[in-house]
């Protein structure tokens, strides 16, 4: 009698024989399995005295094999293969720094990166062009990063002006061009010729207020914001000639744009204008603008608006932000704000230093401390000098007692729940704006 056939015998496999169900590396991959390597380090109280030893060498070399086998997937015939690789891709490269593995593979890399953008379908793009973000945040500045930004600057140029592609992609196209270009490019003319494709996007936006047909919805508003913010990281490091015409060219503008129905575009433009004074000012120590009353009124009127038919989430959040824009329009002022990574702290004190950080940890997301530590290009952008390196003695004396956290919790636990169940009395309702 013939012998049965085994189950799961019959299942798909990709190039090379490797399986098409892709495990895909996750945040829970980069804690446990190279916790030695990274959150040792980035964080003080992670040292255990009495933990096990982890042999490092093998772990590193555990992880290097699978993320050997997601970049050949990248490479695989199914699009959900190769979304998902460059996904876990992503995480491997936000979550830890990977320079020697990197630059052994980063023409492999681009190509692929590559081929998924101008062949891939939307969510595909959009992974791949994330991907692109990081491996140059990993390359940092340098001739190999050069290389990979000639190669994939004029693709992501191309499907930005792609007015058939989707808007989805087009939007991480545009984030990814302003972010490789800030940190590639030492060419002035490819760093203006970047701006100009980015200006020609978000400038549309100024028109759809003159529009009458409607032809100029809000379809590609997300767009518009990209590639406004991107433009705005790199004004940031134009010459002083360049940004004096920037002004001139957009300051009169950009106030139409606090009239727009979506948060986040009066959000984007408010935190621009920000910018553009506090250069403007940077340039000029008597730098007058002429509608100044005028703008005050509409940034005052934002950071007290209370109109009923939006939520109040957003309005609480539109409040905060232009309060901080009107200060500064008005004051010359900035809250500043602290950011602690490990035993290092870092002051956010001006509106081009937000920009810039805001820009980076929407791409690094929980990976952003870690970068601030041990990342030479950030640390670079952010004027924190070499890598602090701590030994194990020295973390062992950082680390507080388990007893001690335990009574900060239970304090900060006591303060939390007084604080919100006064915000969730109904007697406390009675000052709520509406």
């Amino acid at each position: 009698m013939p012998k049965p056939k085994k189950r799961g015998s019959n299942h798909q496999r990709g190039a090379g024989g490797q399986p098409r169900n892709v495990q895909p590396f996750s945040d829970e991959d980069a804690s446990i399995e190279t916790m030695s390597h990274c959150s040792g380090f980035s964080d003080p109280a992670s040292f255990t005295e009495d933990g096990p030893e982890v042999d490092e060498e093998a772990t590193q070399e555990d992880l290097e094999y699978k993320l050997k086998g997601f970049i050949d997937l990248t490479l695989d015939k199914s699009a959900k293969t190769r979304q998902a690789a460059l996904e876990s891709l992503k995480n491997a490269f936000s979550s830890k720094i990977l320079y020697e593995f990197i630059m052994e593979r980063r023409m492999t890399l681009t190509d692929s990166i590559e081929r998924c953008i101008k062949k891939g379908k939307s969510d595909e793009q959009c992974a791949a062009a994330g991907l692109a973000c990081l491996l140059c945040v990993q390359m940092g500045s340098g001739i190999e990063s050069e290389e990979i930004f000639k190669t994939l600057g004029p693709v992501l140029k191309k499907i930005v002006c792609d007015g058939t592609a989707s808007v989805q992609a087009r939007q991480a196209c545009a984030t990814c061009l302003g972010i490789c270009c800030f940190i590639v490019t030492d060419d002035i003319t490819e760093l203006y010729s970047t701006m100009e494709c980015l200006e020609n996007i978000f400038t549309k936006a100024y028109q759809r207020d003159r529009d009458t047909n409607g032809v100029s919805s809000t379809h590609n508003t997300v767009l518009h914001i990209s590639a406004l913010l991107a433009w705005t990281l790199l004004l940031t490091i134009c010459p002083m000639n360049e940004v004096k015409k920037k002004i001139e060219m957009h300051l009169h503008k950009l106030p139409s744009l606090l009239s727009c129905d979506d948060l986040n575009m009066r959000i984007a433009a408010g935190e621009t204008l920000a910018l553009l004074f506090e250069l403007a000012r940077e340039t000029d120590a008597d730098f007058f603008y002429e509608d100044m009353e005028l703008l005050t009124e509409k940034l005052r009127a934002l950071a007290t608006d209370g109109n009923k038919h939006r939520a109040k989430v957003d309005k609480r959040k539109q409040r905060s932000v232009f309060r901080d824009v009107l200060r500064a329009v008005e004051e010359r002022d900035f809250p500043t704000e602290m950011v602690k990574f490990g035993p290092e702290r870092m002051y956010i004190d001006c509106w081009v230093k937000k920009q810039t950080y805001d820009t980076f940890k929407e791409i690094l997301g929980s990976g952003m401390q870690y970068h601030l530590q041990s990342n030479d290009f950030l640390r670079n952008v952010f004027e924190l000098g070499p890598p602090v390196m701590l030994d194990a003695a020295t973390l062992k004396t950082m680390k507080i007692p388990r007893f001690e956290r335990h009574l900060y919790n239970s304090a900060a636990f006591k303060a939390r729940t007084k604080a919100r169940s006064k915000c969730r009395d109904k007697r406390a309702d009675v000052g709520e704006f509406f």
